[in-house]
């Protein structure tokens, strides 16, 4: 399993967002740098349709899936999801994986389940504990649908996950990608998945543009759907779906790039239409915003606790989530920050400052910016730094108390259950 929509996203708190590939085709590599020739001439072209209405394929489903096995088996990276059997871990794998980096999801991966290693757990834990432990991974939309998807499992199926695509689209924020993935990789459904990696991967193979159209990702569908090999009967003991999808996705993630595509190591490169970048719709440019926040600390005995303020319910991004006081511009104009950095939300790059209470300017204390904000609305709570972990923080708080060394991630040593 992969990072999924090919799209790097952040919050405050997620990733920034990939940059598209380019719109030329680049001209077939030299001989000596393709892979190398076989032994035996290739069998005659799969041409047959498997449906009436099949979408047309010029090279063999069969021979692609043997190749694309041979080289997902030697070269598939070592991820604490891979080989994972409990469908759950497998759901929670693919929730994660959405919009975010495999290297960002790995660590809190392990961490969200050794604190919730079961459907049950999850279920009948507080919504506050769980959206504590997806700080940082952006997107918390994700993290309360599957808190709610665990609800839904246990009331609706009795904690067991069901056992097919058309079943798993019940759960709250599952998709048809999520869908299939679950489906194929916990049970062995032959049902292809279809992210940005895999509909990259199709794109190039078939030499097509890219088109965002339904019809043209019904198509990609389709044909994505024709190199599946049948359903596995026991997956737990060998499950060509799953491994094919992700395989798939493994291709498009370590070699199938968006730029600069590695083609001379592809194992399907005789196959490929297009064998380099395929031409892209142009990506909406990246906006810019500054925004400041206050660290106001305290000190109580030997405990030391920041000010946390809780975003509305009804705010349109991050709600109900824990941050350090916003600032208007206005009132630190001039003043110099403790801490600059920048953060990205899909679109747009996040400059941020962030400003100490009681930091002096040209050698005259400046108006106090804690009282400025003490007399704003606002739901706001003194925290000891200890308990920072527990809190729903948004990414962008998060970094900032790591970075000032407030906030420690514990890493958790943790083999996630089989």
């Amino acid at each position: 399993m992969t990072k999924r929509k090919n799209a790097e996203a952040s919050q405050p708190g997620a990733q920034a967002t990939r940059s598209h590939a380019g719109a030329g085709r680049t001209s077939k590599p030299a001989a000596k740098a393709g892979p190398p020739a076989e032994q035996n001439p290739p069998s005659p072209p799969d041409l047959a349709p498997a449906a009436p209405h099949a979408f047309p394929l010029h090279f063999s489903p069969l021979r692609l899936r043997r190749q694309l096995k041979a080289w997902y088996t030697q070269h598939a990276r070592a991820l604490p999801w891979r080989g994972a059997r409990d469908p759950y871990a497998i759901w929670l794998s693919e929730i994660m994986l959405q919009q975010t980096r495999v290297t960002t999801v790995m660590d809190r991966y392990v961490e969200f389940l050794h604190r919730f290693p079961t459907i049950h757990d999850l279920a009948v834990a507080e919504e506050e504990a769980v959206l504590a432990l997806w700080s940082g991974l952006g997107y918390y939309r994700r993290a309360r649908m599957l808190h709610r998807g665990a609800q839904f499992v246990e009331r609706e199926f009795g904690g067991k996950l069901p056992t097919t695509a058309a079943r798993l689209r019940m759960l709250p924020g599952v998709g048809d990608y999520t869908a299939a993935a679950i489906a194929s990789i916990a049970f062995g459904q032959s049902v292809a998945v279809l992210d940005g990696n895999v509909e990259r991967v199709l794109l190039r193979l078939l030499g097509q543009a890219e088109q965002k159209s339904t019809s043209v990702r019904a198509q990609l569908l389709q044909a994505a759907q024709q190199l599946m090999p049948p359903s596995s009967r026991d997956p737990a003991r060998e499950n060509q779906p799953g491994d094919h999808n992700q395989a798939m996705m493994e291709l498009g993630a370590l070699l199938c790039l968006p730029r600069a595509p590695l083609c001379p190591q592809c194992p399907v490169w005789e196959m490929c239409k297009t064998r380099g970048e395929h031409p892209t719709a142009p990506r909406a440019a990246m906006q810019s915003r500054t925004v400041a926040h206050l660290l106001a600390l305290r000190k109580r005995g030997v405990v030391t606790e920041v000010l946390l303020e809780r975003r509305p319910m009804d705010a349109g991004l991050l709600p109900g989530m824990a941050e350090l006081p916003p600032l208007p511009l206005h009132a630190v104009h001039g003043r110099e920050p403790i801490l600059r950095l920048r953060h990205a939300i899909t679109n747009t790059n996040y400059y941020v400052q962030v400003f100490s209470e009681g930091v002096k300017l040209g050698g005259h204390s400046p108006a106090s910016l804690l009282a400025r904000v003490l007399a704003t609305p606002g739901e706001r709570s003194w925290v000891a730094t200890s308990h920072l972990g527990q809190q729903p923080l948004t990414g962008v708080t998060r970094k900032t108390l790591q970075r000032l060394n407030l906030m420690s991630v514990p890493k958790v040593a943790i083999q996630p259950p089989a």
